[in-house]
């Protein structure tokens, strides 16, 4: 008996991962240091004792939508709502891409745009960022005017160098571009600009999306819950290629119970921006290149210090606290990421990088 074979296009690929190492200290995946405030998980469990568990969902998240439309100032229709904002990249290029579309990248940049785009069969288009990992105007021009990529992918802030995309380059790809322009905002929250405001008022645009995700400053990695702001003309194409049901009652409950404790979240998102300054500081301080950020993480290189990245990342490891190892990405040799932890944690950290550097 022989065995079915797969799509020839996936057989070269992989999957996604990062390590999941059994360590002290886990600063590798740029998830809240935080559990969720006190009173969330009453709030939430008085709730799903009331979910009639025989029923379907609400198909359309309607209450989700509602609050989260009214957290930015846009209308419920405006919403889409996922499980984590993969599905929504993916729901994205389902609608907008498919075999004969492309989709363009910069690189480096969050890998799962390039994995979902070939997954949906998309042609991938990866446009070089600049020396400083910022998207210059100049290579957006060319990649549309040469290609008419059918969806352009921006990280803002980007993963992993947390550097933030400008507003001149979003606009000028909103201009001249024919496809949909995806700007995901999963560490909007740390930054100072958001795309938020190109789709508010009478003029907004008819062919943005910004991404958001529940995972970082909500602290709810484990529920797997991101949405998507968008014109409204584009949700109802949105469900024709989601599956049905596809948002449980329970993740439902926890998104609008999560909404409740938005001011303790914006406080924490203060507290995450001085720590990343205070780490940065230090990280500066021990010689290593050090990108500047506005996310929830740091990116640094260590060959100022005479080391390879992939040497510190495993002495690091060897002292049971774990980052992202990133020398293997394109442009990014010796490159590691740190997310920003505790202050206890943060500190650990600081403490064993001095030791794999010697």
């Amino acid at each position: 008996m022989t065995r079915p074979t797969i799509r020839p296009d996936l057989r070269t690929m992989e999957g996604y991962h990062s390590p999941q190492l059994d360590v002290e200290v886990r600063l590798n995946t740029n998830e809240a240091p935080f559990p969720p405030p006190a009173g969330f998980l009453s709030a939430f469990l008085d709730e799903v004792g009331r979910i009639d568990w025989h029923r379907y969902p609400d198909r359309l998240a309607q209450s989700l939508r509602e609050d989260i439309a009214a957290v930015h100032d846009v209308e419920p229709q405006q919403i889409f709502v996922a499980n984590g904002s993969n599905e929504v990249l993916q729901t994205i290029c389902l609608t907008f891409g498919g075999s004969g579309r492309s989709v363009a990248t910069f690189e480096p940049t969050y890998a799962m745009y390039q994995q979902i785009a070939r997954t949906t069969q998309c042609e991938v288009i990866e446009v070089a960022r600049d020396s400083q990992h910022r998207v210059s105007l100049s290579e957006v021009i060319t990649v549309v005017t040469r290609h008419h990529p059918d969806i352009i992918f921006f990280c803002s802030p980007n993963n992993p160098t947390g550097t933030p995309e400008s507003l001149e380059v979003i606009e000028a790809a909103l201009q001249i571009s024919d496809g949909v322009v995806v700007v995901d905002e999963a560490y909007g929250q740390f930054a100072d600009f958001t795309a938020l405001d190109l789709l508010r008022g009478p003029y907004a645009s008819e062919s943005l999306i910004v991404t958001r995700t529940f995972s970082k400053t909500w602290s709810m990695a484990g529920a797997r819950l991101g949405y998507c702001v968008a014109p409204s003309w584009m949700l109802p194409e949105f469900e024709k290629v989601v599956l049905p049901y596809h948002l449980d009652s329970v993740k439902q409950i926890a998104g609008r119970v999560a909404l409740r404790f938005h001011d303790e979240m914006e406080h924490r998102v203060r507290q995450l921006g001085s720590e990343r300054d205070r780490v940065a500081a230090a990280l500066t301080d021990l010689g290593l290149d050090v990108w500047p950020s506005q996310a929830n993480f740091i990116m640094f290189r260590t060959t100022p210090c005479s080391v390879s990245g992939d040497h510190v990342w495993q002495r690091l490891v060897d002292q049971s606290v774990l980052i992202r190892n990133c020398s293997n990405w394109p442009g990014l040799s010796d490159c590691l990421r740190v997310t920003l932890g505790t202050e206890s944690e943060n500190h650990i950290f600081l403490e064993a990088l001095k030791e794999a550097l010697t």
